[in-house]
């Protein structure tokens, strides 16, 4: 008989959240009451309309996960709670507001489509965050257990068979790559011209496959030991700033069939941007406040992860500090204590990283900003995309 894998322990489910089942949406917005000529991003609205989006999109998919059976719609209804259950909604952001900065007219019918596929993003990043959970071994997500643990406390709960951890990973692969398929069929739902959806198609295709090779850099970056700033940077460029501001910005640009200039500069700002944002992101997993991140203090420490923060402490060690570069060598990528967290923290700010890479993230960001100012996008789309650069890497979480 089939088992349905019905919420244990380690899920919360909030009241009222939307599911795949139509009858039971409770979103804050509907996208037939959309104002899609006031919507900007960056607004309570904006991020509205995202979800409203997106609840409208998983309706639609009932019809096709109710027949596989309750462990399917289950399974489903976790990605529905993942997407829907907080989020910037910064991708959809910078798409819609690069179709805007390239002429297109939100007073015309086609907006609500161009909402639909920029929304798409959202499930691109689920996809990522629920794999990218499962790569660092991340138990707390949003201050929620991720989605491999939740599964893997169902799996326990049950008393089934095999190993828990084992079954939490399995199903949150198939989560995510679920996202990811969601994501192509909410762009292909969406309405858009077919002549926008070709020249949309190259450039979403592009942002998939850069993500996807980000994220095995940033593997191999770890496994094999590269601690330099080079490398740390070359993954960030694909890992995020790819597919957070530069191809979100393009795609909106690609809809509205922008000159080749402006996609150019578009993406001189997207990668500046893009980086600037992980940057400030390296620096808010060994410094940040979890109870505004969601996240436990100190874990890019615990995980290992060479950012360039690490890189940068590491190059200038190896100059100045011997010891310091072997404390540091020893204890990242361990069970770090609180305390021990607190002591490499100190370390690195000594060694000046901190300092450095703050002078990254003002370089970059003062580079990407010059880029779209002197670009052909309009007047409120620079103002806009210079308020959201700012907001991206001055952020606390």
């Amino acid at each position: 008989m089939e088992a349905p894998l019905s919420a244990g322990t380690g899920t919360h489910t909030p009241r009222g959240t939307p599911s795949t089942d139509a009858g039971t949406s409770t979103a804050s917005s509907d996208i037939a009451s959309i104002d899609y000529a006031a919507l900007k991003a960056g607004t309570p609205a904006f991020v509205q309309a995202v979800e409203a989006a997106l609840t409208d999109f998983f309706r639609t998919r009932r019809a096709a996960v109710e027949p596989l059976g309750p462990v399917f719609v289950q399974a489903a209804e976790a990605l529905v709670l993942f997407v829907l259950r907080g989020g910037k909604r910064t991708r959809p952001a910078f798409a819609w507001t690069g179709w805007l900065g390239a002429g297109g007219d939100p007073t015309e019918p086609d907006a609500a489509a161009v909402l639909k596929a920029c929304a798409a993003l959202e499930l691109v990043q689920a996809c990522a965050l629920i794999h990218d959970d499962i790569i660092d071994s991340s138990r707390i997500r949003r201050r929620f257990p991720t989605v491999h643990v939740d599964f893997e406390q169902r799996h326990r709960d049950r008393g089934w068979a095999g190993d828990s951890e084992h079954f939490g990973a399995s199903v949150a692969i198939l989560i995510g790559d679920l996202a990811l398929a969601w994501a192509d069929d909410m762009v292909h739902a969406s309405g858009l011209e077919p002549a926008a959806i070709a020249r949309f198609a190259p450039v979403w295709a592009l942002m998939r496959t850069e993500v996807l090779g980000g994220q095995l850099l940033d593997i191999n970056g770890e496994a094999g030991g590269d601690e330099s700033v080079a490398a740390a940077i070359r993954i960030n460029r694909y890992k995020t700033a790819a597919y957070t501001v530069e191809r979100p910005l393009h795609l909106g640009a690609a809809i509205a069939d922008a000159e080749p200039r402006l996609v150019e500069d578009y993406r001189t700002f997207g990668t500046d941007i893009g980086v600037a944002f992980q940057l400030r992101d390296d620096l808010l997993g060994v410094f940040g406040d979890p109870a505004v991140t969601g996240k436990p203090s100190g874990d890019d420490l615990r995980e290992g992860k060479r950012t360039v923060l690490i890189a940068e402490a590491l190059q200038r060690a190896d100059r100045t500090d011997p010891d310091a570069a072997a404390l540091l060598r020893a204890n990242i990528g361990t069970d770090l204590t609180a305390d021990e967290v607190e002591h490499l923290r100190a370390v690195l700010t000594g060694l000046g990283a901190v300092d450095e890479v703050e002078r990254r993230i003002t370089d970059l960001t003062e580079q990407g900003l010059a880029a779209i100012e002197s670009s052909s996008a309009t007047q409120a789309a620079k103002q806009q995309l210079r308020a959201m650069a700012l907001a991206a890497t001055r952020r606390a979480a």
